[in-house]
């Protein structure tokens, strides 16, 4: 039986990882749960499965929540903060934390539970892309195991286990393109948070869901595959494949090309976390080649999808610049879901970011918090004066 901290389990990550959990409760039990301020959601999984504890981020929420939980399950303990997150992502009788906090939020509980040599199953993408060498020297001091759950690295992951790194030609990231793929260029700059939302394959949180719509997903990803696979940014190729059937590719020196195929359903890398190095059930819907009949491919446009290549222009510079990225399409990413500019407005105000804030060595983490903290507020001050 392995015990199981779930950061964010209100998203779409946390919720299916409790679907593969409830179906295999002979392996696996949760221990402690954790979200921001989705009370209701949140009680009814704390009902449901009954966590030794439950932290919300907001103190308010928390208060509500033990008072809801006095009645339904009084033996739970409810904390609230940052701290809280960091305690239970480090509980000495947790195997296994599932990150799955969007966002710089994540950082400091996913850093947390690598200091703790736990098994890091990682959906949150941003706390690599912050810290990059400094998450993976802590995941290797502290005999941690890292596994990522996003559906493109953890393909990658499937098709590199048994292989040796330095025999990787190519790893190539599939992209769907999002909801605007197709959308003439002239239109983009009218596009809503409702339509950036509505991805073609993919049940997604808002946030993730317009960086799919800007390929910043993509370029977040470019950064932490070459973090995790330990291999340089440019032999990742991004391939756009509308269908999202094949989750990515490793092109090894022999010719030879592995790809891992499957429906677009996150519980499948979240169980092949779960499980490693076995597999276990989903009640995923299996992939019929015949139904899908064909493939598509097509190179990613650098005008209609310039975060990409701003975040391969980070990684380049190195240090802070990947945190200062992130902060900024962060901040921006917020403002568009909240119609204060516009889809266009995006990429722009990163760009702006990245040349307004000068990087510095990423060699500790106050250092990358205080150049985060930097890249917020320069790009909050950009927008005041867009807005004006």
């Amino acid at each position: 039986m392995k015990e199981i901290t779930i950061l964010g389990s209100t998203g779409s990550i946390g919720v299916n990882t409790l679907d593969v959990v409830s179906r295999h409760r002979d392996k696996f039990n949760v221990k402690a749960l954790t979200a921001n301020t989705n009370l209701d959601v949140f009680l009814d999984q704390c009902v449901q499965h009954k966590p030794e504890y439950a932290v919300m981020a907001d103190e308010e929420c928390a208060s509500k929540l033990e008072e809801k939980l006095k009645k339904e399950a009084p033996d739970i303990s409810v904390l609230a903060g940052a701290d809280s997150l960091l305690q239970v992502a480090e509980l000495e009788a947790v195997d296994y934390v599932m990150a799955a906090i969007v966002g710089a939020a994540g950082l400091l509980p996913t850093l947390g539970a690598a200091k703790a040599g736990k098994r890091v199953l990682l959906a949150n993408k941003e706390a690599l892309v912050m810290s990059g060498k400094l998450f993976m020297d802590t995941v290797l001091q502290n005999n941690a195991e890292l596994i990522p759950i996003d559906s493109e690295h953890n393909a990658i992951f499937q098709c590199t286990s048994a292989a040796n790194t330095s025999s990787i030609s190519n790893i190539m990231l599939t992209a769907s393109g999002g909801p605007f793929l197709d959308t003439p260029m002239n239109e983009l700059s009218s596009k809503t948070p409702e339509q950036a939302c509505k991805h073609p394959k993919w049940d997604m949180g808002r946030k993730i869901s317009v960086d799919s719509a800007t390929m910043m997903n993509k370029g977040l990803e470019v950064i932490e595959a070459s973090w995790l696979f330990n291999i340089k940014s440019e032999t990742i190729k991004v391939v756009i494949h509308p269908q999202s059937i094949i989750h990515s590719l490793v092109e090894y020196k022999d010719g030879s090309v592995l790809a891992q195929l499957g429906n677009p359903d996150m519980r499948i890398p979240i169980a092949y976390g779960l499980a490693w190095p076995e597999r276990i059930e989903t009640c995923a819907q299996r992939l019929d080649l015949f139904d899908i009949a064909h493939l598509d491919f097509k190179e990613a446009e650098a005008d209609r999808f310039p975060c990409l290549q701003l975040a391969r222009e980070a990684i380049k510079e190195g240090g802070t610049s990947c945190a200062i990225l992130n902060a900024a399409n962060e901040v921006a990413v917020n403002e568009f879901l909240n119609k204060r500019i516009k889809f266009t407005d995006i990429a722009t105000i990163i760009e702006s970011v990245m040349s307004d804030i000068t990087q510095n060595t990423a060699n500790t983490l106050e250092i990358i918090l205080r150049d985060d903290g930097l890249a917020r507020n320069r790009a909050l001050e950009i927008i005041r004066n867009m807005t004006l």
